[in-house]
């Protein structure tokens, strides 16, 4: 808890500075003949294997954003992997495009899942991580992503979706979950109505997962990004305090899946 409190008083400070110990790494990677590559963030002053935290990005790709977010997770002693899930260097250059790349995997989630799962192998194989103890965060798009991995059955003691998509194909496979799951949701967001937080709800019980949503009234989508503007006319603005709020729940999140041991 101590360490909680730590992190949240950084936050407060402006975390998303990166801490004087934490290395960073552009890792290049394969997935099928499709050249990736992701982003890893440690503190490398740090001896002992640590949980690892895969990291997806919003449906624009694997971006400066995706990247200070591995960086804060690295300061708050994890080691975090942002991968790659469109090919090295492809970013969506307005929301057409972004949708285009995004839609993709939607409507493929073998290759969604065999895409992150990629990702997810890096991570695991890095010396600094301990490979029993890993979860997967993502933002929007990302979040639709590491619910579909775990969907999938990935090895993974929790995931995190950040305003992201709640649909699935196939709600069946959520029997197959091994991971705890933490959803947290703008209450006011116009892009994931009211029948899909349901649906999800209805998806979870039925297969008995263990999981919590958390809605943060007035919050739209996006609401973690301070590039998503401010106006929640829109039904895309950055919310400071749903921002602030959600990574802290995330860190708790954390400590409770792994056992409160870094």
């Amino acid at each position: 808890m101590l360490r909680l409190l730590s992190t949240l008083t950084l936050w407060l400070a402006g975390a998303l500075a990166v801490h004087a110990g934490i290395k960073t790494e552009v890792i290049e990677y394969q997935h099928g003949d499709k050249t990736l590559e992701g982003y890893l963030a440690y503190d490398d002053s740090v001896q002992e294997k640590r949980p690892g935290v895969l990291i997806v990005h919003e449906w624009w790709g694997h971006n400066p954003y995706v990247r200070k977010r591995a960086e804060q997770l690295a300061a708050s002693g994890y080691v975090a992997f942002a991968l790659d899930m469109y090919g090295k260097g492809v970013l969506a250059k307005n929301a057409q495009d972004a949708a285009a790349l995004a839609g993709q995997f939607k409507s493929d989630p073998q290759l969604l899942r065999g895409r992150a799962g990629a990702g997810l192998a890096v991570l695991q194989k890095h010396p600094a991580v301990d490979p029993r103890r890993l979860a997967a965060i993502g933002y929007c798009f990302g979040g639709t992503v590491v619910l579909e991995l775990a969907r999938g059955g990935a090895d993974l003691a929790g995931v995190v979706s950040f305003h992201g998509g709640l649909k699935t194909q196939n709600p069946a496979d959520a029997k197959t979950m091994k991971a705890r799951v933490l959803v947290l949701h703008g209450a006011d967001d116009p892009l994931v109505p009211e029948s899909e937080v349901a649906a999800f709800a209805k998806e979870m019980r039925d297969a008995k997962v263990d999981w919590q949503m958390v809605s943060y009234g007035g919050a739209v989508h996006s609401f973690t990004n301070p590039d998503a503007g401010n106006d929640p006319k829109s039904g895309v603005a950055y919310d400071e305090r749903a921002d602030r709020r959600s990574f802290f729940a995330m860190l708790v999140f954390f400590n409770e899946i792994f056992d409160g041991k870094k």
